[in-house]
């Protein structure tokens, strides 16, 4: 705010959580190393939100920011990285994600802030899965519905999850280990070979519209 901004004592900022919802606040004093706000008024409730996680593997640097700030803009709520058999090994900045996906919340006015996990072998990611929680797989192989015809027995903003695959797609072995899990649902995602960034994002934008909270009107 002080720096790149250049606000000073007396500005309006709107400050915001996922628990109270947002608020209209002045800058009450900006010191060099820290600033107090002043809270005014309530400008937004909170808002319930799907409660959805998106599990990938991890990309390369350039499209992995871009895939978490723009999931993030269409309403994940939960980023969790998986290595699978056929992810390209490299080390992931969770500090650095965490940023993006901060920044993105701010830009799209969300309230909450998705969360950043550490990335997992998929073996544990199995061995620890809640039994809750659906996860739509979305299946390269072309053994799946179309997505659309899979989401429409979804409930609405029940705990779900969307999985996506590395850019050479999942091993046999993994597509059988999660087919043999009575809360997979696999899908297809259309006659065209996707990048994983794309699929991730087609995958989250069909699950808003249908189970999702796209269905809600904005309310500003």
């Amino acid at each position: 705010m002080r720096h790149v901004l250049r606000l000073a004592t007396g500005a309006a900022v709107a400050a915001f959580n996922a628990a109270e919802g947002e608020f209209l606040c002045r800058i009450g004093e900006a010191g060099k190393k820290r600033t107090r706000l002043t809270v005014e008024r309530q400008l937004r409730a909170p808002e319930p939100e799907p409660d959805l996680w998106f599990l990938f593997a991890p990309l390369k640097r350039a499209r992995l920011d871009w895939l978490i700030e723009k999931a993030t803009e269409l309403g994940a709520g939960a980023f969790r990285p998986v290595w699978t058999a056929r992810t390209e090994p490299q080390r992931l900045n969770e500090d650095r994600l965490r940023a993006l996906a901060v920044a993105a919340s701010e830009q799209s006015e969300r309230l909450s802030v998705p969360e950043i996990h550490l990335a997992l072998p998929f073996d544990r990611v199995l061995a620890s899965w809640p039994a809750g929680r659906r996860m739509v797989l979305c299946d390269e192989s072309g053994a799946g519905p179309p997505i659309a015809n899979a989401l429409a027995g979804f409930l609405p903003e029940a705990p779900a999850a969307l999985f996506v695959g590395p850019e050479g797609g999942f091993t046999d072995w993994e597509l059988d280990a999660l087919g043999k899990l009575p809360i997979v649902t696999r899908v297809g995602l259309g006659p065209r070979v996707l990048r994983a960034e794309t699929a991730a994002l087609a995958a989250l934008a069909v699950f808003q519209a249908i189970a999702g909270d796209w269905r809600r009107r904005r309310v500003r």
